[in-house]
This record gives structure tokens, C-alpha cells and sequence, in this order.
């Protein structure tokens, strides 16, 4: 199964379980790092995540996960909050986070510069405008390699 079919296929498990124990599913990725594949699940709740939420949901995903077996390589389940310094990783994320300040990581350096920390002004379909001391920055989307939240939330 290819990799972006394996994680909608993974999303579509994933929510509805999410859902019934009164979380958000932030997001699903499936990654392999030294060797190891890591089905990493973060969820999210206004009042913060605790390690028991974590548990009571991996005990949930993972009786799924034997029963529906949706991946065949061997691999590490971790469920977690996605943290106060969480990377923003869809178009809704964007959104919900416009006028946070970010750190984003350029894919290639733009201007000479490899990255910005600013307030995320402005999401387009194309970019993401960034206000640095009073300067607006566009950073076109397909230059991003990651953007993450800055203090706290």
C-alpha cells in the first residue's frame, strides 16, 4: 500500500476511536527512523494532554490496530500530545494558527536565510505570511520544511 493511502486509511481507523474518547486526532504519521517504523499518533484536548490519556487511547489503537492489522511491516505504536513547541502540519493547522508566532524551516534557503521566527499572519493557497519586526515575509508552501508553534499556546 502506498504511503499516503496507508495514512488516510490510518486516519480513517484512527478518528473515530479519537472522536468516542473525547479527543481531537491532530495528526498521523507513519515514519521509519534508524531502521525502526514508528506509527506515531497525536491527539490534542483545550486542556492539555496527560500521559494517562495517551495510555488510554494506545490501549484503544492498538486492539484496533491487531484486529484490522492495516500495516504489514513490523512497528512501534507511540501516542503523545503534539506538545507546546507542535509542528503545524495541515491547512487547518495553518488557520487555527494565524497569529501565533512560528518558527518555520525553509525545504532550500530563501534570500539567504534558512529559516524565520515571526507571527503568522496570513494563510494563502500558496503561502504563508510571516510578520518579522514589522516586515512581512511570503514563504511559498512548497519552500516550507517544517513550521512550528513558538512559546507557549
Amino acid at each position: 500500500m502506498k504511503k499516503d493511502a496507508l495514512l488516510e486509511n490510518l486516519n480513517n481507523l484512527c478518528k473515530p476511536i479519537v472522536d468516542e474518547l473525547g479527543y481531537e486526532l491532530y495528526y498521523v504519521e507513519f515514519v521509519k527512523e534508524n531502521n525502526e517504523f514508528y506509527l506515531r499518533i497525536y491527539i490534542d484536548k483545550p486542556e492539555g494532554i496527560s500521559l494517562e490519556d495517551c495510555e488510554k487511547v494506545s490501549r484503544r489503537m492498538s486492539d484496533m490496530l491487531d484486529e484490522k492489522d492495516p500495516i504489514t511491516d513490523p512497528y512501534y505504536l507511540e501516542v503523545s500530545s503534539p506538545g507546546l513547541n507542535r509542528q503545524l502540519f495541515t491547512e487547518e493547522h495553518y488557520n487555527r494558527y494565524v497569529g501565533s508566532e512560528v518558527f518555520v524551516k525553509f525545504a532550500k534557503s530563501i534570500s539567504g536565510k534558512k529559516n524565520i521566527k515571526g507571527i503568522l499572519t496570513e494563510v494563502t493557497e500558496d503561502a504563508l505570511v510571516i510578520t518579522e519586526n514589522s516586515e512581512q515575509f511570503t514563504v511559498p508552501k512548497d519552500k516550507v520544511k517544517s513550521v512550528n508553534i513558538e512559546g507557549e499556546i
